[in-house]
């Protein structure tokens, strides 16, 4: 008898999760409603895809382990993607300060444009595994007596089901999973969110002759100022360029016109990001997107969860993209399906309830960073500071300011944040002892640029003039 998978979404998280498939199913297929782009382009559906994105290691390593015997690093370096480490390449801007860029590198991050990385992925599922991707709207999970048997779809206009053994709602922020299970009878899903009202406004340029190896630089809101929170980041991508993305939460959005997206950038709480761009080629108009709150499902509190259904990615769970967690929580929910599995078969008793569980748990780190610093915002909606919030803010604050000149301060908050480690790190007796020392060398009074950085940056003023 063949067993089918079916997953719901061609995004990142639909295709890692059909590659994790691909192994224990003899047929995967993937449904998406739009005509995916045959190239790295911008797709219909991805409302951040045109804002930064960065790959932290921790979700890189899931990405391997998902599609075995594909190096995703490699294919992704060879594309164009910049391979940044946390501990040297890049310059950061704190509420609590600048931090240090230190001789050890700690984990890597990749930055590429979202298109970039959403092509290679799918390139390469579709090229190693049985994957079938096909366009179609997906209109409602079927199912009976505690299991979902295939979803209802609609192609060319016709309605028709196709029948599965196992199901994966991969359909990003709009999913309806909500609706769909309780036309099954499961019902009661606590739903959360949490909006700054951020908005993103995002401009590539061409890289500057001679800026090609300036740092990955950023100058991070505060949330802690009782006022609007404003930031700027200067990211490389493929193709010798530079995405330029701002976030201002309510109250202190981003214009989408070239003058104000400017006058913005100059208006931050420190100058470096608009001396980078004062002589770069803008290569596009100012994009602006709204869909940046975070908001979570929390299916695996569903006392009646059914059989054969697991939901992942942004239909879980997705986040102020300020943190850059999103892809990286999808690839780790998909390597928690894959190991699964591989380990008790698609047709297991209990199966999608213990991957609906575990992918939570990969949620619950990234959602607690999230939502811990946007309820600090003043005009946010869904929640303010309780007693638990104001004192891991405490802690976080007093860890963020010893890690502006502690290496081993520092190296627990790369782990955390690039997701190699869980928050159980950040309460290692080392950690402890390094947030209580605080910072052992003293504040930095300017961003840490080598020499021939602050040469680059005196030649784009220039250049400007």
């Amino acid at each position: 008898m063949t067993r089918r998978a079916v997953v719901i979404g061609a995004g990142l998280a639909g295709m890692l999760a059909a590659a994790a498939l691909s192994g224990a199913a003899d047929e995967v297929i993937v449904l998406d409603r739009d005509d995916l782009p045959d190239g790295p382009d911008h797709r219909k559906g991805l409302p951040q895809g045109r804002h930064a994105h960065l790959l932290m290691a921790g979700g890189l390593a899931a990405m391997e382990n998902v599609v075995p015997g594909v190096s995703m690093r490699r294919h992704l370096l060879a594309a164009g993607a910049h391979d940044i480490p946390l501990g040297s390449g890049m310059v950061a801007l704190t509420p609590e300060g600048w931090f240090r860029r230190w001789r050890h590198d700690g984990p890597h991050m990749l930055a590429c444009s979202r298109a970039l990385l959403d092509w290679t992925v799918r390139t390469a599922v579709l090229d190693h595994t049985q994957v079938e991707l096909r366009q179609a709207q997906v209109l409602e999970l079927t199912g009976r007596d505690g299991r979902v048997t295939g979803v209802r779809l609609s192609t060319g206009g016709e309605d028709t089901e196709l029948h599965a053994d196992f199901v994966v709602d991969a359909s990003g922020r709009g999913s309806r999973v909500a609706h769909w299970l309780e036309r099954l009878g499961v019902t009661g899903i606590h739903e959360r969110t949490v909006d700054s009202g951020l908005v993103n406004a995002t401009r590539v340029y061409r890289v500057p002759e001679g800026a090609e190896r300036f740092p990955l630089t950023v100058v991070q809101a505060d949330p802690y100022a009782n006022r609007p929170g404003r930031s700027g980041m200067v990211m490389p991508i493929e193709g010798g360029r530079w995405m330029v993305s701002l976030a201002g939460t309510r109250g202190g959005e981003p214009p989408a016109d070239p003058e104000g997206f400017l006058r913005y950038i100059l208006d931050l709480p420190h100058p470096i990001v608009g001396q980078l761009i004062s002589g770069a080629e803008p290569l596009t108009d100012v994009h602006i997107s709204r869909s940046t709150h975070n908001a979570r499902r929390y299916l695996e509190k569903a006392g009646d969860w059914p059989e054969g259904l697991v939901v992942l990615g942004d239909a879980l769970a997705t986040y102020n993209p300020a943190y850059g967690q999103g892809m990286s929580v999808a690839a780790l929910g998909a390597r928690f399906l894959g190991e699964e599995v591989r380990r008790s078969g698609l047709g297991a008793p209990g199966l999608a309830r213990r991957v609906q569980r575990g992918a939570a748990r990969s949620v619950d780190a990234a959602w607690a960073m999230a939502v811990g610093q946007d309820v600090w915002y003043p005009q946010t909606r869904g929640g303010r500071p309780n007693a638990a919030d104001r004192l891991v803010t405490r802690y976080s604050r007093r860890l963020t300011k010893a890690a502006t000149g502690s290496y081993r301060a520092a190296s627990a908050l790369w782990d955390v944040t690039s997701l190699t480690a869980g928050p159980e790190r950040l309460l290692h007796p080392a950690t402890l002892l390094a947030v209580l020392n605080g910072a052992l060398l003293p504040p930095l009074e300017g961003p840490p640029l080598t020499a021939e950085e602050r040469g680059v940056l005196r030649g784009l003023e220039r250049a400007s003039v």
